[in-house]
Parts: C-alpha cells; sequence; structure tokens
C-alpha cells in the first residue's frame, strides 16, 4: 500500500474550493453595531416576505392545500417534473412566436437551481460565458464551480441598464458557450425594449452562441414598461428561459422553478437530452408545490399581481423622491423587479473610498443594511431592496440623508 495512504489526509474537492459566494466576503464586512439603538432596517434581502406586506393570494395557499389533503402528492415525482405540472407551464407560457410542448419544460429547485442545470448543460471546463456587469452573483459562482470563465458585458447606468452590445460582441471567441441576459434584472431593475433584445439576439445569431434567459422577473415591470420573453423574439436562436414561482407570485422559499427549451430548429437535441439527464441527479423539486402549480397558474387572479405591482410602483416612486435631492447620491430609476441601484460620487464625501466602506459605515452608525455593488462587480453604487413597507423606506432614506450630510466634504 502507498504511504499516502498510511495517515489521514482529506482533502475538499476542486468544486467545493471553486464554490464561492461573493456577497458573502463583503457581507461579512458590514459588522452590526451593538451601541446603536436604532431599528435595524434590511434593504439588502430579495425576498418580497420579509416585512409582511407583499403576501401571497388566498387562491394559492388553497391550491397547495387542496393538495396536501388529497394525499396524492408526497411520492416522488418524475425526474423533469410531473407531467400536470409542466403541461400548466408550457400552456401558460406558450405563444404562436414562440411554442412550448411539456416535453418542452423542465422543474428544477427553485430558478437558481435551474440556471445551474443551464450552466451545467451549456459549459464544459475551460470555456467561457457571457455575463452581465452590474449581475446577479450567483451567475459567476456557477461558472467558477464548473471551471468556466466568466466574461463580463457591461450594463450602461445612462441608458438604464441597457447592455453594451458592442462590448458584448466583442468579448465573443470560439470558446463562448453561452450569453446569460437577466431580464427584468437583479440588481438593476431594468426592463429591456424589443428593439434592445432583438440587437442581443442579432449578435448570438451571428455567432451562433445559444442564450440563457433569466425571467424569474417576468412581468414584474412598471408602468410604461412592457415585458417581453426572449424567445418570442426570434426564430433562430435557441434559448432556455428560466423562471420560477419565487417573485411573481411572492413564494421564494417554495423552491420551484423551471427551464424551458425553445429550439423551432433542432438545435438543442443534444441540450435536450442533457438536461433530462441532469434532472435526475435530484429527481425534481417539491412534489406538494409542483401538483398545485397548474392551479396555481390558472387561478392566481389578475389582481394579485396587479396589486404587488402597484406597491412595488409606489415604492419607486417614494425612493426616487427620497434620494434624488440627497447630495452625493445619483438613483437610477427601476422600470421593473424588486430593486434600486443608487451611484454614490465618491468625490463628494471626505472619508468614505469606496461602496463597501459605504454601506459598512451606514449600518455602523444608521442600522441600515444595503448591498454595496462590489457584490454585482460594480464599485461605487448600492443596491436598495425596494419592497419595504412606506413607513420603513421612509426611515431608511431619511437615515440615509442624514449619514449623508454628516459624511460630505
Amino acid at each position: 500500500m502507498s504511504s499516502d495512504r498510511s495517515t489521514w489526509k482529506i482533502k475538499s474537492s476542486r468544486t467545493a474550493n471553486q464554490a464561492h459566494n461573493p456577497i458573502r466576503a463583503i457581507v461579512d464586512q458590514l459588522k452590526l453595531n451593538p451601541n446603536v439603538t436604532k431599528s435595524l432596517i434590511s434593504l439588502s434581502i430579495g425576498d418580497p416576505t420579509i416585512f409582511g406586506n407583499f403576501n401571497v393570494d388566498p387562491s394559492i395557499n388553497e391550491a397547495v392545500a387542496k393538495q396536501l389533503n388529497s394525499y396524492q402528492a408526497n411520492g416522488y415525482p418524475p425526474a423533469d417534473g410531473t407531467l400536470q405540472a409542466r403541461k400548466a407551464i408550457a400552456e401558460a407560457n406558450s405563444v404562436p412566436s414562440a411554442p412550448l410542448a411539456p416535453s418542452d419544460v423542465i422543474l428544477a429547485n427553485g430558478c437558481s437551481g435551474a440556471l445551474e442545470m443551464c450552466v451545467n448543460v451549456l459549459c464544459n471546463e475551460g470555456t467561457n460565458i457571457l455575463l452581465p456587469r452590474p449581475g446577479f452573483s450567483l451567475y459567476a459562482s456557477l461558472a467558477a464551480t464548473r471551471f468556466v470563465e466568466a466574461k463580463y458585458y457591461n450594463l450602461l447606468p445612462e441608458k438604464n441598464w441597457e447592455a453594451d452590445v458592442a462590448q458584448m460582441e466583442s468579448l465573443i471567441d470560439e470558446k463562448t458557450s453561452a450569453i446569460l441576459v437577466n431580464n427584468p434584472s437583479n440588481p438593476c431593475g431594468s426592463v429591456y425594449s424589443r428593439e434592445h433584445l432583438e440587437a442581443i439576439l442579432k449578435v448570438a445569431e451571428k455567432y451562433h452562441v445559444p442564450i440563457i434567459s433569466d425571467e424569474i422577473y417576468c412581468d414584474l415591470v412598471f408602468e410604461g414598461n412592457h415585458f417581453f420573453p426572449m424567445a418570442t423574439l426570434t426564430s433562430t436562436v435557441p434559448i432556455l428561459a428560466v423562471g420560477g414561482l419565487a417573485k411573481k407570485w411572492l413564494v421564494p422559499g417554495w423552491r420551484v422553478g423551471w427551464i424551458m427549451i425553445h429550439d423551432r430548429n433542432g438545435v438543442f437535441a443534444e441540450i435536450n437530452q442533457g438536461l433530462h439527464q441532469l434532472a435526475q441527479i435530484i429527481l425534481g423539486p417539491n412534489s406538494l408545490i409542483q401538483a398545485a402549480i397548474p392551479d396555481i397558474l390558472e387561478k392566481t387572479p389578475a389582481s394579485f399581481f396587479e396589486s404587488t405591482i402597484q406597491q412595488l410602483q409606489d415604492n419607486v416612486k417614494l425612493s426616487v423622491e427620497a434620494l434624488t435631492p440627497i447630495d452625493g447620491l445619483v438613483p437610477v430609476n427601476p422600470q421593473g423587479a424588486m430593486y434600486m441601484m443608487v451611484g454614490i460620487e465618491i468625490e463628494k464625501f471626505k472619508d468614505i473610498e469606496n461602496d463597501v466602506q459605504f454601506s459598512a459605515k451606514l449600518l455602523d452608525e444608521e442600522n441600515v443594511v444595503c448591498l454595496p455593488g462590489e457584490c454585482f462587480n460594480y464599485p461605487n453604487f448600492i443596491r436598495l431592496v425596494i419592497t419595504a413597507n412606506r413607513g420603513r423606506l421612509e426611515e431608511a432614506y431619511q437615515r440615509i440623508n442624514e449619514f449623508c450630510a454628516r459624511h460630505r466634504k
């Protein structure tokens, strides 16, 4: 026997060593100050349920209770999801310009799980994937665990966070395996126009690069904007669109997401098969919620979605009106989703050098939590979650105003 087996030498795998959440490395620097008597206001977590002002519609709970009481949804579901759930998702999202069959839908453990499957099926070690900057940090983490290079295309705040399409195109090479597009956007709150999405699709078609379209915030758009599912705008570019119940239905903890395979020319044949094979690893998400999906998609009243959007719009209006007059801050008006990016004019502050320091001092002095832009690979911005109730937002913005006044030159 080799001498290498003579003692305990157990090392973490390459994959585990690559697993890294960049938000944690930054957030761990943000420490609560026990001497601050003001109540904690967290505008950092993208969970609409934590303040109690965004709740599911009763019909959604009824759909789950129905399945719970049936005793029929307690076993292992099929690996790629129950036929009833996949059929309901296909019917709810199918349009003539982008038809879907149940076999084009795969259920996943939340939208994060759906994204992981998409990266795993499209990307081999040594390839690269194009990601938005700023962008949700999970994208880079998923690439890293597959030993896939993340190449970042810039989003432009002066253009409501549209992608710099020319710069995106310049990043593509023979090793590019996919372009990831997030619309509506976390962290930006942007909603892309038809023309802008078509410009991205034109690049993808030119270089024959498939798209992963993260549409978890689908339809959460504000007045004057419109959400276009990316697959409805092309008949040639293959797209893996991901979504789920988390945001639109306000149930992130239920952990049910899905992949919709848009492939009208048969170029995703191996990808389709590969996704079904990957699904066998975890045997699909929660069986109870899967069983409730047909009723949830069919019976949730339009008034529920309208109420959610109206409350978000009211919070956007309040946020813009409160933050715009603060010297040193430049809010970018969101068009959808649940977030707002706010620029920091660092040169106007006497003792703040960057966004991480801004966030750390704001927490230390005012007990207000926001995420620095560095979490999203975009320094000298902060991201605010706009789902708190009106009173908490007003209080948070008043504290931010006082904080900025104290630190301005």
